[in-house]
């Protein structure tokens, strides 16, 4: 039986696009409430641009889950790293950053990308081999370590970048809006967005049109056949570990650069988000995982404008909704 058979006989879901259409359900719902089509379509290109920053840190957490079955509560650790990393990066290189030149600004923000990704996978390698091999299989030791490890990380780059906020302000040609009629569009926005949408095609592309994705999914299928075949299903979970810290890191500058500031303790914050997001959408799919990242953040800014004070809460009211539409998540994976 080789590889392809195999692959062709992993079951394939039909296809259910009800949670799809919920980031368009919230949208019309709550649009007549609004009141100001301008302040809609501001309010939902912000939202946008939120869940996909906030879907690139959890995909990396949903990815580990899904194909690992490890629950990495040190995952904010990945997050903090990439935000300071785009500080290494960008800071020094801040007389080119205030030039105002698309091309390149975005080459700043690859650079800084590229930087992350590079320093939170080789980051991701040494606490996989370190705190998360010895708790494999056991997942009450999994939140033990994992929060452990987290504390520590964080603790290290207090000692290493001070405990103070250090100001990161977004390159030129990301500052301002687009205006659009009465609507006022923030430019870094929209570049997030579109990154937050080319992470997702990737990640779709890597894990269903490429070998290693299939053998990745094969593996959490039948990890005995799959070793049968000759193949080393333990490294490639290592390489899935570093690929779910460097996309933490890529939502770590993202982050950074809308914040425009960066402290340690910011990736344990963003945390309660994403596993939000991985538990709407369903433990272990990225497209629930992208759907979810989506509702999360049309509803905090939804909410931030029409009740404040009642935003704090409405994405935890939000998981409550939707676990007792779908216990399960919006897409969920497995018997998960």
């Amino acid at each position: 039986m080789s590889l392809d058979d195999f692959g062709a006989a992993l079951p394939r879901p039909k296809p259910d696009f009800v949670p799809a259409l919920t980031p368009l359900v919230v949208a019309l719902v709550v649009a007549p409430f609004i009141g100001s089509a301008s302040s809609f379509v501001t309010l939902t290109a912000a939202g946008l641009a939120m869940g996909m920053m906030i879907f690139t840190m959890a995909s990396g957490l949903t990815l580990v889950f899904g194909m690992m079955d490890v629950l990495n509560f040190g995952h904010g650790a990945f997050i903090s790293l990439g935000a300071y990393v785009a500080t290494l990066v960008l800071l020094p290189l801040a007389h080119w950053a205030q030039v105002d030149s698309w091309p390149l600004d975005l080459a700043l923000l690859a650079l800084a990308l590229a930087a992350a990704v590079v320093v939170c996978g080789l980051f991701g390698l040494i606490f996989e081999r370190l705190v998360v091999v010895p708790v494999y299989g056991q997942h009450l030791k999994q939140i033990l370590a994992t929060i452990g490890g987290s504390i520590v990380a964080e603790q290290l780059l207090y000692a290493l970048f001070g405990p103070d906020q250090i100001a990161l302000a977004p390159p030129a040609s990301f500052r301002g809006a687009f205006v659009l009629g009465d609507a006022a569009i923030e430019k870094y926005r929209v570049v997030a967005t579109v990154v937050g949408l080319v992470v997702f095609v990737g990640l779709t592309l890597a894990l269903n049109r490429t070998r290693i994705g299939l053998l990745i999914r094969a593996g959490v299928q039948d990890r005995e056949m799959v070793e049968a075949l000759g193949y080393r299903i333990d490294r490639l979970f290592v390489g899935v570990f570093m690929a779910g810290a460097s996309l933490a890191g890529v939502g770590g500058v993202l982050w950074a650069l809308y914040r425009e500031q960066v402290h340690a303790s910011m990736g344990g914050e963003l945390l309660v988000l994403c596993f939000i997001v991985i538990i709407v959408g369903g433990l272990g799919s990225v497209g629930g995982c992208f759907i979810s990242a989506i509702l999360v953040g049309l509803i905090d800014n939804y909410a931030g404008f029409l009740a404040p004070k009642l935003a704090i809460v409405a994405n935890i009211l939000l998981m409550v909704v939707v676990l007792l539409w779908r216990p399960r998540g919006l897409y969920p994976v497995g018997g998960r």
